[in-house]
């Protein structure tokens, strides 16, 4: 089969395409006919090495993952004896190593049915990035209707799905984007939207409940400015240098404990539970993803680049 291998940090034209073995299933696994897939920041990071201290954990001269992707959709081939609830020829979503293939086996913890109104380049683009929202408005900001919630970089990967799940659980919606992206931004749900090139949201009197970070470009202390008084910032963007991002973990430690005010970083938890609630928003017609551009898997390393840029309009998704 083709998949996308990275043998080597360094620029997005080290990976390549190249042929492997179809993957065979564990008892708890289930082979997958992979359609499409979706690239996170993470994969790209991963690529680069960066920051080196990363390379203590994923490989020092290499990348110990070599396979990158994670966010897949597909059809189902075969499934593990232990598996149950799905079937050869179902339609599913969810993450699995080496998503970035014409074939993966993902653990069927890891995946569930895709909705029936969502394509599979649609189902591909949601399950980090719709497992950071959800986990972060939910579990962590406990979020209520009638709540304000701020989302700082509303048009991306993640922030497109915040601004729609925020408003699925009846707050009202602040996005802040550039100028391109307002208009998106008020379709999918903001009552209000920022233009950060014309405006400071950290110097306006307007206070949230809940600000959600995917951009990390203001202090926590402009940002605790506009946080209502036991209010909740959740940190999911953060500076590139692992000195500054350190600094800004620990100003937020410092700040939940002193200021009256919450300021959480948390990476997400896959789980077939928070894949079904997202399911049952799409069928509803109250999440739908936003793709920026969808690549075939021979033109993965431009996929990557334009990822890298950090313009893209919600998900960039490779088509299998």
């Amino acid at each position: 089969m083709k998949a996308a291998v990275c043998a080597r940090y360094g620029p997005p034209e080290v990976l390549q395409i190249q042929d492997v073995a179809t993957p065979v299933p564990s008892d708890d696994e289930v082979l997958l006919r992979v359609r499409a897939a979706a690239l996170n920041p993470l994969d790209w990071y991963l690529m680069r090495g960066r920051p080196y201290v990363s390379r203590l954990f994923f490989g020092l001269r290499a990348p110990k993952i070599s396979r990158p992707g994670r966010d897949l959709a597909g059809e189902v081939v075969a499934v593990g004896r232990n598996v149950t609830g799905l079937k050869p020829r179902d339609g599913v979503y969810g993450t699995g190593l080496g998503a970035l293939a014409e074939y993966a086996c993902p653990p069927a913890r890891a995946i569930s049915l895709k909705p029936a109104n969502m394509t599979f380049e649609q189902a591909a683009a949601v399950p980090v990035a719709g497992y950071t929202a959800l986990q972060g408005l939910r579990d962590w900001a406990h979020i209520q209707a009638g709540q304000r919630v701020l989302v700082n970089g509303a048009s991306g990967g993640v922030g497109t799905f915040v601004v729609q799940i925020a408003r699925a659980f009846g707050a009202h919606v602040t996005g802040v984007c550039s100028t391109r992206n307002v208009e998106l931004v008020r379709s999918i749900g903001a009552e209000r939207v920022i233009d950060y090139t014309q405006e400071n949201f950290t110097d306006v009197t307007q206070r949230y409940d809940i600000v959600f970070d995917c951009i990390g470009n203001h202090s926590l202390s402009a940002i605790r400015r506009v946080l209502e008084p036991g209010g909740v910032c959740i940190i999911v963007g953060a500076p590139k240098k692992v000195g500054p991002i350190l600094a800004r973990m620990f100003h937020a430690f410092v700040l939940s404990r002193v200021a009256g005010q919450a300021f959480v970083a948390f990476i997400a938890k896959s789980n077939k539970e928070d894949l079904v609630t997202l399911h049952d928003l799409m069928a509803a017609g109250k999440l739908t993803p936003v793709i920026d551009k969808c690549y075939p898997l021979s033109e993965v390393s431009a996929a990557v680049r334009h990822l890298a840029e950090g313009h893209a309009r919600g998900k960039v998704v490779i088509a299998i």
